[in-house]
């Protein structure tokens, strides 16, 4: 595995080429060797809460909805419900499904004064494979990353 510095910069220079307004993007990969490696940082997981119960969590991550199930609806009390969690100089690392809503909510905290902010590429469970499912050939379950089924 590459050294932190290395794989920080390579996030924040994909960020860049992606044109978002947080820090950086990590593969899932990466974002657990960051996790391991710097103190402050917290995994916050966007999902639904039938998604977390029903395909599986990563361990001790924050979890607050970014769309509320049924429905996906935005849920208007986000920001206020991660804030609680977390220290002003955490190092934050989004995900969700596929990596579309932790993008989101990167940006929206990031627009927030929260400056370390990354998206975590493919997300719990990745793109779907040739059977129309997910979860088997990227994302953090298929990277073999810690996770628990409810």
């Amino acid at each position: 595995m590459k050294d932190i510095d290395q794989i920080l910069e390579t996030a924040r220079e994909r960020a860049e080429d992606m044109g978002v307004p947080y820090k950086g993007a990590l593969l899932p990969s990466e974002a657990h060797a960051v996790l391991q490696a710097l103190p402050k940082t917290r995994i916050v997981d966007v999902r639904c809460r039938a998604e977390l119960d029903w395909v599986g969590r990563v361990p001790k991550a924050i979890e607050v909805e970014l769309l509320t199930y049924p429905g996906m609806q935005s849920n208007s009390g986000f920001l206020d419900q991660l804030t609680s969690q977390i220290a002003d100089d955490a190092v934050l690392l989004f995900i969700c499904r596929s990596g579309g809503r932790s993008s989101q909510a990167a940006a929206l905290m990031s627009q927030n004064g929260f400056t370390d902010c990354y998206n975590i590429l493919e997300g719990f469970e990745g793109d779907k494979d040739e059977s129309g499912h997910r979860g088997q050939q990227s994302g953090w379950k298929a990277a073999g990353l810690p996770w628990i089924q409810s």
